[in-house]
């Protein structure tokens, strides 16, 4: 308590917003801290590698259990297994509604930061200009000598709330920039493993960047696709 009223002699009217954004950043950037620990392993790779390697009839159980799992990747692999005898459009079609949906959970609370970023130096420039008003009103209302120690205080506690609506601003935006790219970087990351699946399903896989047929249970064949009719099929 004697710490909260040690802020708002600080702050003065400001100490409640400003107080409701710092809590407010610090558990959006505590909670997407924690979704990104959770959600950074990728198994794209090893997963692919072992796709190959397996027959027909081990599809399904694979799909089964991919998409019992919390990974990101390993749920929409499983969707593409479990819709494996579908048109590769329709498959590309709920894949990118899937991916759509999974952004918004990627994305989450980062507009909340980027908002908190952009209204809480507002905030703290508000709380200045009421703070010179009243250090004014207070000058005004003084018949005697104006001391220094009085236009120090009046102008220390103006400030203090523009230092604060910066402090608060910072990390917000930091945050939200940086876990925007995460969320880019890992989706990107995602989508790609899913594409290498969907040729999968295609019949066709690459090696060393090479386009390549595969029977789904036999080593891959050097085939005669260009990379542009790779990206097509």
């Amino acid at each position: 308590m004697n710490f909260f009223i040690s802020i708002y002699s600080q702050l003065g009217l400001m100490t409640w917003p400003l107080s409701l954004l710092s809590v407010l950043t610090v558990m959006i950037i505590i909670e997407r801290s924690g979704f990104m620990l959770l959600n950074s392993r990728s198994q794209a790779r090893p997963f692919i590698k072992r796709l190959y390697q397996l027959d027909e009839s081990e599809l399904n159980p694979l799909a089964d259990q991919l998409l019992s799992q919390r990974n990101t990747f390993a749920q929409g692999a499983g969707m593409l297994l479990q819709h494996r005898h579908f048109k590769k459009s329709l498959r590309e079609e709920s894949v990118n509604i899937w991916l759509q949906h999974k952004r918004a959970s990627y994305t989450s609370g980062l507009r909340m930061l980027s908002i908190i970023g952009m209204i809480s130096p507002l905030i703290g420039l508000l709380g200045t200009v009421l703070g010179l008003i009243d250090m004014f009103k207070g000058l005004a209302g003084n018949a005697g000598a104006i001391e220094p120690a009085l236009l120090a205080d009046g102008l220390g506690l103006a400030m203090a709330t523009t230092a604060a609506g910066l402090l608060i601003a910072l990390p917000a935006i930091v945050g939200a920039q940086l876990f925007n790219m995460w969320a880019d970087t890992k989706l990107a990351k995602i989508e790609h493993g899913l594409n290498h699946c969907n040729l999968y399903l295609e019949g066709v896989c690459f090696e060393k960047s090479q386009p390549q047929t595969c029977s789904r249970k036999q080593d891959c064949q050097l085939a005669n696709v260009s990379p542009a009719e790779a990206e097509g099929i």
